[in-house]
């Protein structure tokens, strides 16, 4: 009967010996930390901030809170990876297993790609749009949509204005595109996790 017991848990989801209950602790808190970070930066803070400062402060913060939330969520991923790569060797891998390590290797790349390239050259970008727009006495309005017409207007007069708009819509689109993925993926393995968890 116990021996049983084992091949079916085995079925379950292959692994390399059972995780330690700190092991087990480790991996849901860093695993819990990246959704809930990712949850706050994606689809609260952001959206509350760029209703109640101007556009400048609203650049400002994001320049300084991104580069800290994407190496967060890089450091949260390689742990996360680092821990079911070593419960879940290539020879015990399952079909669960495997596509619950491709998530986790692309919830790692899309952070990567953020901390590294995408976030860095959108912030880059974004200062050199600042500078142009504060020779024009545009960026001190609150909210995005604020003074729509003077925006148009000046990308159309400058084409050096124009062609930075266009570079940080790019960089701008492809960070959020690597950060919706990356929180997809790490909501699957979230939960992946709690559909395994043997009680709460």
């Amino acid at each position: 009967m116990t021996v049983n017991k084992q091949c079916v848990k085995r079925d379950t989801m292959a692994a390399e010996g059972e995780p330690a209950d700190l092991v087990k602790v480790l991996h849901l808190l860093v695993l819990s930390f990246c959704w809930g970070m990712q949850v706050w930066v994606s689809f609260i803070a952001g959206i509350v901030l760029v209703r109640q400062v101007s556009r400048h402060t609203f650049g400002l913060v994001q320049s300084k809170l991104f580069p800290v939330y994407f190496y967060c969520l890089l450091g949260s991923n390689v742990v996360s990876l680092a821990v079911h790569a070593v419960y879940h060797p290539c020879d015990l891998l399952d079909w669960h297993g495997s596509a619950q390590m491709l998530l986790y290797f692309a919830a790692l790349l899309t952070a990567g790609l953020n901390a590294r390239w995408l976030g860095p050259a959108a912030t880059a970008v974004m200062f050199q749009m600042r500078e142009v727009e504060k020779e024009h006495g545009l960026g001190d309005q609150i909210g995005l949509g604020s003074q729509s017409e003077a925006y148009a207007k000046l990308r159309e007069q400058d084409p050096k204005y124009k062609a930075c708009k266009g570079a940080f819509g790019r960089y701008h689109g492809l960070s959020n595109l690597c950060n919706l993925i990356g929180f997809i993926c790490t909501t699957a393995n979230l939960i992946y996790t709690a559909l395994n968890l043997s009680t709460i």
